[in-house]
């Protein structure tokens, strides 16, 4: 029986500590494993891919803003959609939610295990990744690949440190992230100083044959590495001041995340060339950095080396980040009662929502069977859904009550809302169009999650009307005894 105990969770995180989550997700695995695949699209104009994929995340970022600020509760876009919308909506809301941030956890996890498995090659320890054999599992007598057992383990790792302490998770996740960011800025300044760096290798911007088009499905399918403002308000209730820290904390990381993004991505095609680093798959970053970065540095070795090293901290922070998102999008559901009630318990002695952290890390663990790519699919095209449905709600909400207290308020509204709403259903439509072509798994695998989400939703319904006519059946009962 889980000790637990209705409470709100305790205000642990400063302002640096919700910065950090949210640029901790947005500067993850995204910037080492996608940059790459908007190279293969888009060509050189794979920077402006992010670029634009900075502008539409700043609209939405605006609405998110004024939202924390005037409903300053854990869940992120579900709880605010909960305070506007009806039930089923606001519970579809919040199941997307969670699913796109434990999907995107099963995507970093995979996208840790072969970094950190180069990493051993690199000192030696394994040989290289695609020499080292299946792991025998004792006990149930099975074989089974490193880089699954790696991402299995990163998983288990991080929902235990968060289960038991908040503020130890924050601290983590701000020092990982200020190790990722500073061995980007050495890449970055490596990069621009050397002769290798060209701006000839952006002409043509865009790929032959596909044009200025191509830059649409790119923005679709790398969209996800800009979801970690929303994750910044899935902790309301744990920063202090948040009615003013988190708005603050969007911005910044949001500002931060995409100077960063196009440093890196400028100086890797600049390097490599759009081709080159479009071959180079999910190791793009390394390569580029292994052909201009000095060699035999001391315990480092080669800049390759270093990039890797940034990697692995990468995807831990990317992959803690979401750990603590996913849960709180539950335990606030659970909170609600559109979950059972003990999810939404925060425990009597660690002061987490251990029950939601445990149920978000079971989908976690078995997301991580899937093939990468229909895991970042996945969990960009509910984001989009997502973010679509918290530009309606800000509209919304300004309508029916608009003397309600908002101590940010976007400027130009209902401009920015609008433009938001546009933008995320323009790269929806491009990436189901793309997913019908290239990924019908993924395509298949959300519906499949939406439809069990109705089925629990309206099974939870049927349990709670049966409580419900059972305590009123007993109290009936009982009241004329006590009358007598």
């Amino acid at each position: 029986m889980s000790k637990s105990q209705t409470r709100s969770p305790e205000a642990e995180l400063g302002l640096l500590d919700a910065t950090m989550i949210g640029m901790g997700a947005m500067i993850g695995a995204g910037i080492f494993v996608l940059t790459g695949l908007a190279a293969e699209i888009a060509g050189p104009a794979a920077i402006l891919v992010f670029a634009l994929n900075g502008v539409v995340t700043a609209f939405t970022g605006l609405s998110y803003a004024e939202l924390a600020a005037s409903i300053p509760k854990s869940g992120g876009g579900y709880a605010f959609v909960r305070e506007i919308f009806d039930d089923f909506a606001s519970f579809i809301m919040g199941w997307m939610l969670w699913f796109a941030y434990m999907i995107a956890g099963a995507l970093y996890a995979l996208g840790f295990a072969p970094n950190f498995l180069e990493l051993l090659h690199v000192y030696g320890v394994v040989p290289s990744p695609d020499q080292v054999g299946a792991v025998a599992v004792p006990v149930i007598d099975v074989a089974l690949p490193p880089a699954f057992l790696l991402a299995f383990i990163a998983v288990l790792g991080l929902v235990a440190l968060n289960a038991v302490s908040t503020a130890a998770s924050g601290s983590v996740e701000t020092i990982f992230t200020i190790i990722k960011v500073s061995i980007l800025v050495v890449f970055v300044a490596f990069g621009l100083a050397s002769p290798m760096f060209s701006g000839a290798e952006f002409q043509p911007l865009f790929p032959e044959g596909g044009g200025a088009a191509a830059v649409l499905p790119a923005m679709g399918l790398t969209f996800i590495a800009f979801e970690g403002y929303d994750l910044i308000t899935t902790v309301t209730e744990e920063v202090q001041n948040p009615r003013e820290n988190i708005p603050k904390a969007i911005f910044i990381s949001l500002a931060v995340t995409v100077v960063v993004y196009l440093a890196v991505v400028t100086v890797a095609i600049g390097t490599l060339g759009a081709e080159g680093l479009a071959d180079a798959g999910e190791a793009g970053i390394a390569t580029a950095a292994t052909s201009f970065m000095p060699t035999g540095l001391p315990i480092i070795q080669n800049g390759g080396a270093l990039i890797v090293f940034g990697a692995v901290f990468s995807t831990l922070t990317a992959l803690n980040a979401v750990v603590i998102a996913s849960s709180r999008v539950a335990f606030s559901m659970g909170r609600e009662g559109q979950l059972l009630p003990s999810i939404g318990q925060i425990h009597h002695r660690y002061g987490t929502p251990f029950v939601a952290i445990l149920t978000s890390a079971v989908v976690m663990l078995g997301s991580v069977a899937l093939p990468t790519q229909s895991a970042g699919n996945m969990s960009s095209l509910f984001f989009l859904l997502s973010f679509i449905i918290v530009n309606v709600a800000v509209i919304r909400l300004r309508r029916e009550r608009p003397n309600m207290h908002r101590p940010y308020e976007m400027p130009f509204y209902p401009a920015p809302p609008i433009i938001g709403i546009t933008l995320n259903l323009i790269l929806t439509g491009v990436l189901i169009e793309f997913l019908l072509r290239t990924d019908p798994l993924a395509l298949a695998l959300s519906g499949t999650w939406i439809l069990l989400g109705a089925v629990v939703y309206f099974a939870l319904k049927r349990i709670k009307q049966q409580s419900d006519r059972e305590q009123a059946t007993a109290a009936s009962e009982i009241t004329p005894e006590a009358e007598d």
